[in-house]
Parts: C-alpha cells; sequence; structure tokens
C-alpha cells in the first residue's frame, strides 16, 4: 500500500499519438492537412477538516454534501465531456478498494500474440498500404487482426478491447477501403467527448494522405460556423459528438439518408452518459440497410440489449485480457484523519520518476481548483473538463503532450479513447463513480504493453 512517503515510478509506452491538433471544425483535405471559483462540490484543498472528513476522517460538516462509502462527495458537478455534457451529480457505486492495488507483471515469458494476418495481407486498396506503412503499421494488434476482415465483409459489426489496443484502426482502416471502392459512401462516427473525435480524425488523415477523402469534425463547445462550411464541401466522413451531430441534423446541414455506416467508438460511455436519445434519433434517420459498428473496452449486459435494437446479426469480438492492464501497477493512498490531501499530492509528484501525470477528479470546478493549486505549489499543471472551450482544451492537451506542463488535472472527459504518449501516472484525487470509469482512468498509462502506475486516494 502506498504511504505519504512512498515512491514508486512506473513508465509508460510510446503509442502512436497525434499533438498536432487543427481547430475543431476544419475540413481536413489530402495533402494539408475560464475558469469558474470551486464549489463545494469538488476539490478542497486547503482545510484539513475537509480533507478528513472526505477521505475517512470523522468531520461530516466539512462543506461537503455528505460523505458517501468512502467519504467523497456524493454529489458533484456535471461528469461528461461530451456536447451536452453527462451523467452530472447521483450517487458514486460502491467499489471495494482491493480493486484499486493490483501488481503490474511483465516478464519476457508472457504468450506472444501471433497475428493471423499482416496488414500487407488484408485486401485492401494499395494506396492505402502503402500509408499504413508509412505510419509505421506492420502486425496488427489482435483487435485490428480479428475485426478488419469482418469489416471489409460489410457485416455488423460488436469489438471489444482493452484500451489502448488500436480500436480506431480497426474500423478506419477497412472503411476507408470501402470509400476508395465506391467514392460515393458517407460514413458517420460519433464519439463521446470532442478530443476523441479530434484524435480520430487525426489519425484519419495519417491513413488518407494523398487519397481522395475528405473529413470534418463537428463537435460542440467550438465554433459552429467551420463546422457548417466543412459541411458544404463533400465529405465521406462525418465525425463528431451525439449534441452537435443531432443539432446540425436538425439544421438540415447533415442528412442522415445518405449514410450507409455508423460507428460508435466508446459506445457504453455514450450511452452511460445519457447520449441514448441522441444515438437512437440518429440511427433512426439512416437507412435500413446499413453497416453498424461498436467499438469499446468495456459493455454491460444492459449495454448489450440496446445493441440488439441497433445491429443486424453482429459479429462479436472480444480480445479483452483483463479488465485492467496488467502492466498497470495499481496501488491506493491513504490519507490519514486531519492530514491535508493537497500537501500529500504534492509529496508524490514531487518524487522522482512522476515525469507525465494525469490527475482525475470529480467536478469541474474541482479540477480546475487542483489545477490552479499545484501551479502555486510550483507544479507545472493544466486543466481539462467541460467549461473550457474547446481551443482551451486543445491547448492544455498540447502542452501536456509538448511536456510544457507536467500534470493534467481532469474530469473524465479525458478518461476515455485519447491517446497520450508517455504517461508515467494517473492518480485518482478523487474515486470514480463507477469500476468501469476507473478501467478507463486508468488506462491512459501503461499503454502498448509497457509499465505505468495508477494511484487511487482513499
Amino acid at each position: 500500500m502506498y504511504n505519504k512517503h512512498s515512491s514508486g515510478a512506473g513508465h509508460s509506452g510510446s503509442n502512436r499519438s497525434f499533438s498536432h491538433n487543427k481547430p475543431a471544425g476544419h475540413s481536413s483535405r489530402p495533402g494539408s492537412h475560464s475558469a469558474r471559483p470551486a464549489s463545494s462540490g469538488g476539490y478542497q484543498g486547503h482545510n484539513p477538516r475537509s480533507a478528513a472528513s472526505r477521505f475517512g476522517g470523522s468531520h461530516g460538516h466539512s462543506g461537503s454534501r455528505g460523505p458517501s462509502r468512502f467519504g467523497g462527495n456524493r454529489g458533484g458537478g456535471n461528469r461528461g465531456g461530451g456536447s451536452r455534457g453527462g451523467r452530472g451529480g447521483g450517487f458514486s457505486k460502491y467499489i471495494d478498494i482491493s480493486k484499486f492495488v493490483n501488481k503490474a507483471v511483465i516478464t519476457e515469458t508472457v504468450d506472444n500474440f501471433v497475428p493471423d494476418h499482416a496488414f500487407v495481407d488484408f485486401h485492401i486498396e494499395a494506396r492505402l498500404k502503402a500509408n499504413i506503412v508509412t505510419k509505421g503499421y506492420i502486425t496488427p494488434t489482435p483487435i485490428q487482426d480479428k475485426a478488419i476482415p469482418h469489416v471489409l465483409r460489410n457485416v455488423d459489426l460488436v469489438g471489444i478491447a482493452n484500451t489502448g489496443t488500436g480500436k480506431t484502426a480497426a474500423f478506419l482502416i477497412p472503411l476507408i477501403n470501402k470509400i476508395l471502392l465506391n467514392p460515393k459512401e458517407k460514413i458517420l462516427v460519433v464519439v463521446p467527448t470532442r478530443e476523441l473525435a479530434q484524435q480520430i480524425e487525426e489519425e484519419l488523415k495519417g491513413f488518407t494522405k494523398n487519397l481522395p477523402i475528405w473529413s470534418v469534425c463537428c463537435v460542440g463547445g467550438a465554433s459552429i460556423v467551420p463546422q457548417l462550411k466543412g459541411l458544404s464541401r463533400q465529405n465521406q466522413f462525418v465525425i463528431g459528438t451525439p449534441g452537435r451531430l443531432r443539432d446540425l441534423i436538425e439544421r438540415g446541414r447533415i442528412r442522415l439518408a445518405e449514410y450507409n455506416t455508423v460507428v460508435l467508438d466508446e459506445a457504453d460511455r455514450m450511452l452511460d452518459m445519457g447520449f441514448i436519445t441522441d444515438i437512437k434519433f440518429m440511427i433512426a434517420g439512416m437507412p435500413k440497410v446499413r453497416q453498424t459498428l461498436f467499438f469499446s473496452a468495456t459493455m454491460s449486459k444492459e449495454i448489450e440489449a440496446l445493441i440488439g435494437q441497433f445491429l443486424t446479426d453482429p459479429v462479436k469480438i472480444s480480445v479483452k485480457t483483463a479488465d485492467t492492464a496488467a502492466s498497470v501497477d495499481q496501488d491506493i493512498i491513504r490519507v490519514p484523519p486531519g492530514a491535508n490531501k493537497l500537501d500529500i499530492l504534492v509529496d508524490h509528484l514531487n518524487q522522482p520518476g512522476f515525469t507525465k501525470v494525469i490527475i482525475f477528479g470529480k467536478t469541474k470546478h474541482g479540477v480546475q481548483r487542483l489545477a490552479e493549486d499545484l501551479v502555486k505549489r510550483k507544479i507545472m499543471s493544466e486543466a481539462i473538463h467541460g467549461n473550457k472551450s474547446q481551443g482551451q482544451r486543445m491547448r492544455a492537451l498540447r502542452a501536456f503532450k509538448e511536456h510544457s506542463v507536467k500534470v493534467l488535472v481532469a474530469t473524465d472527459v479525458a478518461a476515455r479513447g485519447l491517446d497520450i504518449s508517455g504517461v508515467t501516472h494517473v492518480i485518482n484525487f478523487d474515486i470514480p463513480a463507477t469500476y468501469e470509469d476507473y478501467v478507463h482512468r486508468i488506462g491512459r498509462t501503461g499503454r502498448a504493453g509497457k509499465k505505468g502506475k495508477a494511484l487511487t486516494f482513499v
């Protein structure tokens, strides 16, 4: 178990990431390519009584809305990061803290995955193969190896795989090939957060370099004007968040009847975040005969029941090896009664090895306050949450990716899909609402089989 003076640096491996993000809504073409005051529902860094009552002490009057089973806030702000918000407020599900402790095991005797294919083996267009090689892709990951042949056959598919295993390429590669064979095809890709939408478009541009394939990214929190301009041109891919996509559909700028393929990436998160009405609205407007692809790292029985409404005789592929990656060393940090939680956090961040750290908090206000307090403690930090404009969020991500800041403090907007290389540690400053959220949070480190470290305050 971690205590105040323990140290333990993990090193995450480099995964393919795209740090040069463009403004939301900018159409890609081949070859071109306020903070608000902290509220009582979030982080309280300067009050030892608050820290004690919320994390194991007896002071229930700390200014929070009442202790939960872990002493944390039962309320909380909007937890979403998509264009229409998330699962704000409510009660967190009980999570046994033993689930936050798991030692990473990486040995040279681990069985190696042997793919059935190499990328050159797939029945795809030669120009696309050349771009894949240029990007350095040689051997498919398990989800790519198993999913790509089925997507090429134009069947519906549900793909479940651990975070950081290449789900994006598993659907982009065969769908790009689909467009090369029929340039009139139009594809809708729906994701829960703005950052994931832009990351997918960046990866798309890498695969479609010098190919006659165009895209537009449509997300909330950014000006709709460039997105409308992008939609006025020819686009085979429209990538976006549910709320903004619905807005554009209702304006008549996206005509669903023209789209014969839809991808829901991080499908469970979108449905769980309250986007089910928007998803049903979009799918109902699409042709009855279509290809529907669901990808996610987790899939509950409730979500599987919903999938039955959207897909026709889908192929189901699961290459998930465990709830959490074996490469992530997981431990807890206990906060003694009367201790200052911020002091304990700063002590850890000042230890060797904590070189690129994502800290997750529960509320937007708490995250913003924590980032500001860390800066006051001489720890370069940026915050990312739903109250930030899209430009502010992208600048914060860029600064973190380019090592201009050491710490990114975030709500669960950063827990899904983001591929940021070299994250050494993930710290859960606030306990996540569900174990599924925990799985996605810690998946930001220990990627590509390299070792990372996840710490949870309790």
